[in-house]
């Protein structure tokens, strides 16, 4: 049994087989690791076993939590739903010893969804590994595990279907893990930054992620889940923009009304990294952009204020960063009211002081809730850069800079690569419905 076992998992690090003896017996044990209690396995197997104050082929027997499994190609199936494999005189039983994660990790806080699974991945390494092998249950899905930092010691393990994976990406990856010099590693968001090529790279090339079913998609798409010992987010890499633009919620929603809410978000995006540079170029440069009527409204909201347009611009970009930042550092039981009453009080007073119009607060708010809308906080952060060249572009070539700006932010990022493979690829992050439709015309 033990020798079949380990060819079947031949390159896995958490299953454990031994080999066991006492003064009657010779028995055979095997589990993963990582998915079962093994207090359970030490209390019911190898302390019974050892003590001989029944006879173990006898207690096998009367025990109701073993049953025979005479089938040997149900073993890999036991082995990854934390049965416990016992082998005792040619006879072989399994033990349910799985180790469930119920309320021991906290619920998804960063990436939230309705209909989804609202648990999230634990700090404590096993159990993440836990939660991933109970929703992935193949055979195929092995772990490595690399040491990092020279005083932290830090586990990093890397996850991927060996069937699915890309070698090229996994050399790469592996190759990424080994390098890394640092002393010590504490965040995920840390080790995403040591494995770029280029660390002044604008967008991100890897998704952090906290969500168990984001990554289990993930594996069945031939992507690598790398976690480390003491952070709740992974890794998920090579990726695509398109990526980062879904939502856990859309593999739960309709064709179409998940084609919407992507849709949605493309436009969102837009808007949040143009406005202030349309805003700029159309009053400064191109008014007659305007009907006549939105024209004059604009002119009249524009009277009281005193310097050029790109100067209110900057002064309400500078509001909303400053109340933004103050949303992420404040404690969350007050931070969110007063981020709103000051946003409230502070876009007021400065429309009715003449320092910004009223149209300008319009503009900031689309833009503020634009940027909410980025499902992937990484990306919304590399968003909220992006519209300062823009802007300055603006400024000096009016609606032919930010233009020529646009193309050349597509440009920059059709060029990128995301562990070797191509990084602005067009294609919908909702493609498991041609599997569903090419099923069921199968039928």
């Amino acid at each position: 049994m033990l020798q079949a076992i380990r060819e079947r998992f031949a390159s896995a690090t958490d299953v454990k087989t031994h080999r066991i003896t006492n003064s009657r017996f010779i028995a055979e044990v095997a589990f993963i690791a990582t998915l079962v209690d093994e207090s359970k396995v030490s209390d019911m197997v190898l302390v019974p076993f050892a003590k001989e104050e029944v006879p173990f082929d006898e207690l096998l027997r009367r025990n109701p939590n073993f049953q025979p499994l005479d089938d040997p190609a149900r073993w890999t199936d036991s082995l990854l739903r934390g049965f416990v494999l016992v082998k005792l005189n040619s006879a072989i039983y399994k033990m349910d010893a799985a180790r469930i994660i119920r309320n021991s990790t906290p619920e998804t806080t960063v990436e939230s969804t309705i209909e989804g699974p609202q648990i999230a991945l634990s700090e404590d390494l096993m159990d993440s590994i836990n939660m991933i092998r109970s929703r992935y249950a193949s055979p195929d899905l092995l772990e490595e595990e690399f040491t990092v930092g020279s005083l932290s010691k830090t586990r990093v393990v890397m996850l991927y279907d060996q069937v699915r994976v890309d070698p090229a990406v996994l050399e790469i990856v592996r190759l990424k893990l080994r390098s890394i010099q640092t002393d010590v590693l504490s965040a995920s968001g840390q080790l995403a930054k040591f494995m770029n090529d280029n660390r002044k790279r604008l967008f991100p090339v890897e998704m952090v992620t906290e969500r168990i079913d984001r990554l289990s998609v993930g594996l069945s798409k031939g992507k690598i889940i790398v976690m480390m010992q003491g952070s709740m987010f992974a890794l998920l890499l090579p990726i695509v923009f398109t990526d980062l633009m879904s939502a856990t919620e859309d593999r739960y929603e309709s064709f179409w009304t998940s084609l919407l809410l992507l849709s949605l978000r493309f436009i969102a995006l837009l808007m949040t990294t143009t406005l202030p540079a349309l805003y700029i170029a159309a009053i400064s440069y191109n008014p007659e952009l305007f009907r006549v009527q939105l024209a004059f409204s604009i002119a009249g909201s524009r009277a009281s204020v005193p310097y050029p347009s790109f100067i209110e611009v900057f002064i309400m970009l500078f509001m909303i960063e400053m109340l933004v930042e103050a949303s992420v550092r404040l404690p969350k039981y007050i931070g969110s009211t007063a981020t709103t009453v000051g946003g409230l009080i502070l876009g007021q007073a400065a429309q009715q002081a003449g320092l910004v119009s009223s149209i300008m607060i319009i503009v900031t708010s689309v833009m503020a809730i634009s940027n909410f809308v980025i499902p992937v906080y990484s990306l919304s952060l590399s968003v909220r850069f992006i519209k300062y060249p823009l802007i300055a572009l603006a400024i000096f070539f009016g609606l032919p800079g930010v233009a020529g700006g646009v193309f050349a932010g597509l440009i920059y990022l059709c060029s990128q690569r995301s562990f070797g493979k191509p990084y602005f690829r067009l294609r919908l992050p909702i493609d498991w419905r041609h599997a569903d439709i090419g099923e069921v015309k199968a039928e």
